[in-house]
């Protein structure tokens, strides 16, 4: 008789713990929206990398690269033409470096640490607030619409969004966090030591430059990223440490003199994703900075004109 007792209430367990195992909620399945601008093929690897990574147990981390990557950059980078309509209103504010910079390549890392050494002396919240203003007035529909999307579905998806960028991390910070609707601490950008609130000309290393990108990413992240996206030659280190997904935007199909083949070749011979997204500058842009300083102008891409990716 305890025999039998004991074996129906083992049973009556055994029967417990499979109902509340069946009953356990499965992960959540977010599913996928084909993003608008991509190809069915860019859209169908997307959805595939969503789904392998749905019980991914560590950080889930997208970086993204800032100008050409989710900010239209023509006909020339916010950074710079943001500078430089401050500078021709403020002639008296560091002419020296305002004339070294005219005579320097805008994406060498001697240039981008110099705008930083140009705002230097401001508070960290005044270039925060010219940078906002500047994108609202001439950048709002610069935001690529697609790359917005895509970064709705990651962080529909869990992941937690980067942007890993050259330009001065003050200027960019409120307008690019309140645009993409990430964390304002998760815009890394070419930064200094903020002194009571005053930023310094004090350089904290790694500057997010070429290789200082995967750097940067070591370094503030801290944890090595699932997905990258960038769209230049400058981004290739931080692309290639992505342990998942590579994508690439706008990829320039031009051989520079130091290279033996082009970033484009260079995506498709290593399967990265490439996604082109027209960029072309808005009627009457001031494009003071090549107006007035001679800083060059980045290239148009304008979709009907671009070569192909097959």
């Amino acid at each position: 008789m305890l025999s039998t007792y004991k074996l129906v209430k083992s049973a009556g367990l055994l029967l417990l713990i499979v109902l509340l195992v069946s009953c356990k909620p499965a992960v959540e399945d977010k599913g996928f929206t084909p993003i608008q601008g991509f190809n069915d093929e860019v859209n169908k690897k997307i959805e595939k990398f969503l789904i392998e990574t749905t019980d991914y147990s560590g950080r889930k981390i997208a970086v993204f690269d800032g100008d050409g990557t989710v900010l239209g950059q023509t006909p020339h980078y916010l950074a710079d033409e943001c500078l430089y309509a401050f500078a021709k209103d403020n002639k008296d504010r560091k002419p020296e470096l305002i004339n070294l910079m005219k005579t320097q390549s805008n994406v060498s890392l001697e240039y981008v640490q110099n705008r930083v050494f140009f705002m230097s002396g401001d508070s960290l919240d005044t270039w925060r607030k010219r940078g906002s203003d500047f994108f609202k007035q001439y950048y709002p529909n610069k935001v690529f619409k697609p790359m917005k999307a895509l970064i709705d579905q990651l962080q529909d998806n869990d992941f937690e969004v980067w942007v890993v960028t050259a330009s001065p991390e003050a200027m960019y910070q409120e307008f690019l966090a309140n645009a993409l609707n990430i964390p304002i601490t998760h815009i890394v950008g070419v930064k200094s030591v903020i002194s009571n609130g005053i930023i310094t000309d004090r350089i904290i290393p790694p500057v997010p430059q070429d290789h200082g990108k995967k750097e940067a990413i070591e370094s503030f992240v801290q944890d090595r990223p699932l997905f990258v996206a960038g769209n230049s030659r400058g981004d290739k280190e931080m692309i290639e440490y992505a342990s998942m997904m590579h994508m690439i935007i706008n990829p320039d199909e031009h051989i520079a003199h130091d290279q033996t083949e082009s970033i484009a070749d260079y995506a498709r011979e290593n399967g990265w994703l490439i996604v082109r997204i027209e960029d072309v500058p808005a009627d009457g842009f001031p494009s003071v900075s090549s107006k007035e300083y001679g800083i060059r102008i980045n290239k148009s891409r304008e979709l009907d004109k671009v070569v192909s990716d097959k």
